[in-house]
């Protein structure tokens, strides 16, 4: 099968990218490993949108929610909507493998088959990869990268590592089903993003014990049975069931530099691209979305990655906004 584009990710902004595709007739398909918007299915099942619903639109489908904020169940029915509304071309579960291109155009090596394309957008994201750690314990069963609810760990001894929304948010969840939750920040304080509505209900907790926690505090090993803590006072030991290491999350960069993408030398990586076009040093080769900010992952989000399709396709079609 031989396409105009084969855009890699489901995401929104990936169906953002397979809307321009349909609207300019070009051939097209959506390669995504997972489901249709995978990452918004793996948040925490209470999530609510930092965002109003308007600014998540995409493709001119309306977006009602029952709140200002709108939840990830409500996201979820939504982009479904926008698929539907679109009829756009999306093969889930099909993992891209490689992209190697020869001469003019690309060759797509997938779990399931090969594809031959003259364009490739790359609308991966990041939340697949976490920042580890890299101390010993991690890999037990008890720590989690990951978040989805808090049920399973009602009354048990939780340790949250990180300071912004998604640590908040465990801590929160966790607290009120029992748990008996200690945070370990790196910083002196959380981080100045955490959501302007819940961020007097932590400090709260925080002021008043009920959750504990350990500024300028970093964990340096993870037992079955407890977790060491190194504070300003020395080294604490914390008896502990479980741990949430919350510390973010960042590209699939082997994926994208064996695609030949270059990146920055700072501590960011950021990817090289144009950003009038979105096209990365290997021509016809683009990214869309918020793995354009590399480690920099609150550079990017829905609301203000929603042009980054119109910018590429006006370049593969040549035509210039006036």
């Amino acid at each position: 099968m031989e396409l105009n584009t084969i855009i890699i990710g489901a995401g929104p902004i990936g169906l953002t990218c397979g809307i321009e595709a349909a609207k300019r007739n070009l051939s097209y398909i959506v390669l995504e490993k997972g489901c249709i918007v995978n990452s918004v299915f793996n948040y925490p099942v209470n999530m609510t949108f930092f965002s109003t619903s308007d600014r998540l639109e995409i493709g001119n489908v309306p977006f009602v929610s029952h709140g200002d904020k709108p939840t990830r169940r409500e996201a979820l029915e939504y982009y479904r909507r926008v698929v539907d509304a679109w009829k756009l071309k999306i093969y889930t579960y099909e993992k891209v493998m490689s992209i190697k291109k020869q001469e003019k155009q690309f060759i797509i090596e997938t779990s399931k088959s090969k594809y031959k394309c003259e364009n490739v957008i790359i609308s991966t994201g990041f939340f697949d990869y976490p920042n580890l750690l890299n101390i010993p314990g991690e890999n037990l069963p008890k720590v989690f990268h990951y978040f989805k609810e808090a049920h399973p760990f009602a009354y048990k001894k939780v340790a949250v590592i990180g300071a912004g929304n998604s640590a908040v948010d465990v801590a929160l969840e966790t607290f009120r089903r029992g748990a008996e939750v200690t945070m370990v920040i790196r910083e002196d304080k959380l981080k100045d993003s955490v959501k302007y509505w819940v961020k007097p209900d932590i400090e709260n907790r925080i002021k008043e014990g009920s959750i504990k926690a350990y500024f300028n505090s970093v964990v340096t090993e993870i037992k079955e049975t407890e977790i060491l803590i190194k504070t300003a006072d020395g080294i604490i030991r914390l008896k502990n069931d479980f741990v949430f290491a919350m510390t973010g999350y960042h590209p699939d960069y082997k994926f994208l530099s064996d695609a030949g993408i270059k990146f920055s030398s700072d501590d960011i990586k950021t990817p090289v691209f144009n950003p009038e076009t979105f096209q990365t040093s290997v021509e016809g080769l683009f990214l869309a979305g918020v793995v354009c900010g590399g480690m920099g992952t609150n550079k990017w989000f829905i609301e203000n990655s929603r042009d980054h399709a119109e910018k590429i396709f006006n370049y593969i079609t040549g035509h210039k906004k006036l």
